[in-house]
């Protein structure tokens, strides 16, 4: 595991470069907040809270002082980088576990991760505009952008206790035309109709009290202040869209990574947990999937952003 110094080092450097940094736990899961600052309380602005560790991303920073205070909070944490318009970058996730690979007709030569867990982020400046949540087409191939992060070498992979590692040192590159079409949100931004809520479940209905609906439904309710994500609409259709999009065999895994994707959401305030719960039951539905394996997806990809769902899930 890296010493403080030697992360300290690496996050100061990557704030002279213009990337906000915060630490992340040791699971690559955000910091708990604290007392003062419960997730589910709408006065509480998450974006100009001034404590140093809490609310995952909003807690990234560029002060070279509030990082040390960062690293004195968190010593044995990831370091971690925020991504999006905020930061100017959006990052290719790429995860050959899951059939990723680096496509070089659409990924040109740019500042390159590879990761403890073997795959690899390819840093692009962001193009401006909605961005998905995935790459189009692509299996195993992510986007970190608006609402996201990345852990940031040297942190250690905590499963595979492998260095996040820099290769090369090219610059940022622009994002291609070619990869640009491929990363907006499939609806073009518009945003859709809300689902439909009962009062009551009716017979067969789940305990949950979402009526069934379509898979690209996307709750028109926010709550004031998306937190540097440009457009919630457009960012939900996108990790609805992805459910709906993939194969048979890989349909709950999906629900669970567009549940983490989702859960950031909530966690900027960018959309009520009522209504993303609401959203990735009808895309779980609509993909063919039990009620049990929804529940189950949705709950661990809230619980691994460390998004409360007592309320919402039954």
């Amino acid at each position: 595991m890296p010493d403080t110094l030697t992360l300290l080092a690496a996050a100061l450097d990557l704030a002279r470069q213009g990337l906000p940094v915060f630490m992340l736990g040791r699971s690559k899961r955000p910091v708990a907040n604290c007392p003062d600052c419960p997730r589910d309380d709408p006065d509480h602005d998450a974006a100009g809270c001034g404590h140093l560790t809490c609310h995952g991303f909003y807690a990234a920073s560029r002060d070279p002082d509030r990082i040390a205070g960062i690293l004195d909070a968190v010593p044995l944490g990831l370091l971690a980088i925020r991504t999006g318009n905020v930061a100017g970058v959006a990052v290719v996730d790429i995860d050959p576990r899951n059939g990723g690979r680096i496509d070089p007709g659409l990924m040109p030569p740019t500042r390159a991760v590879r990761t403890g867990s073997g795959g690899w982020h390819l840093y692009y400046t962001h193009p401006g505009g909605p961005l998905a949540a995935k790459v189009a087409g692509l299996p195993g191939v992510d986007l970190k952008a608006d609402g996201g992060y990345v852990v940031a070498p040297p942190s250690i992979h905590p499963r595979t206790g492998q260095p996040y590692r820099w290769i090369g040192a090219r610059p940022v590159a622009a994002m291609p035309p070619a990869l640009i079409e491929r990363c907006r949100p499939a609806d073009g931004s518009a945003g859709v109709s809300r689902p439909s809520r009962p009062s009551r479940p009716s017979a067969g209905q789940p305990r949950d009290g979402f009526s069934s609906g379509t898979a690209q439904a996307v709750p028109a309710a926010r709550i004031p202040g998306a937190g540097g994500i440009s457009s919630p609409a457009a960012l939900l259709a996108a990790h609805l869209a992805a459910v709906a999009d993939a194969p048979e065999g890989t349909r709950r895994t999906t629900l669970y990574g567009a549940a983490r994707g989702v859960a950031r959401m909530v966690a900027a305030r960018a959309l009520t947990p009522g209504d993303a719960y609401a959203a990735l039951y009808e895309a779980g539905r609509a993909a063919g999937q039990t009620d049990r394996d929804i529940r189950a997806a949705i709950r661990g990809g809230f619980r691994d952003e460390s998004v409360a769902t007592e309320g919402i899930a039954a």
